[in-house]
């Protein structure tokens, strides 16, 4: 059976800390793949970045990795609200040979009371969580992951910076080369 970690998110941009999580969920779990799935609309009514931009973003990001890095168009194929357990009902009688695992960083830990159905996702996946800096739980698997956010990154871009350093060079490229905005951090 195959096994596929899920890595969802807006993506909004993407950072050196997705790509690192990404390639720690791949070395310390027994993953065939890891996908990115960038959200389609987000759930709770943040404003996005065209989903096209962010999924090409993403496809950047992976371009080093090797064929373990997927980005996935899944959520757009949803057509429903953005919601986790949507993408799962989805994407589950689609793939019946494998299974997944979800994951999902520390810093998320607070706001599952908010998700939809939150107790069928666990009993649907298993759910890996990982530790973002500056949110410690017990919950967390691994190190601390490096402490950079989308919301840094954004402010950044909107300040006229280049936040070298906080996003790998292929993606900052194709933000400037695409004249990319990402709205209030």
């Amino acid at each position: 059976m195959r096994q596929v970690a899920l890595f969802g998110g807006s993506f909004n941009p993407p950072h050196v800390g997705h790509l690192m999580a990404a390639t720690f969920v791949r070395a310390t779990r027994a993953v065939d793949e890891v996908w990115l799935v960038p959200a389609f609309d987000h759930p709770f009514g943040k404003a996005l970045t065209p989903f096209d931009d962010r999924v090409a973003l993403c496809e950047r990001l992976g371009q080093d990795c090797g064929p373990w890095f997927k980005v996935s168009r899944a959520e757009a194929e949803v057509g429903k609200e953005g919601r986790t357990i949507e993408l799962l009902e989805y994407l589950l009688p689609q793939h019946p040979d494998t299974r997944f695992h979800f994951v999902i960083g520390s810093d998320i830990l607070a706001d599952l009371p908010k998700w939809k159905a939150w107790d069928r996702i666990e009993a649907l996946v298993e759910v890996v969580v990982l530790h973002r800096a500056g949110f410690p739980s017990p919950r967390a698997f691994g190190p601390p992951i490096v402490e950079v956010s989308s919301t840094a990154v954004r402010a950044a871009l909107n300040a006229g910076l280049r936040p070298d350093g906080l996003v790998p060079r292929q993606v900052l490229d194709l933000i400037e080369s695409r004249q990319l905005t990402f709205g209030h951090p």
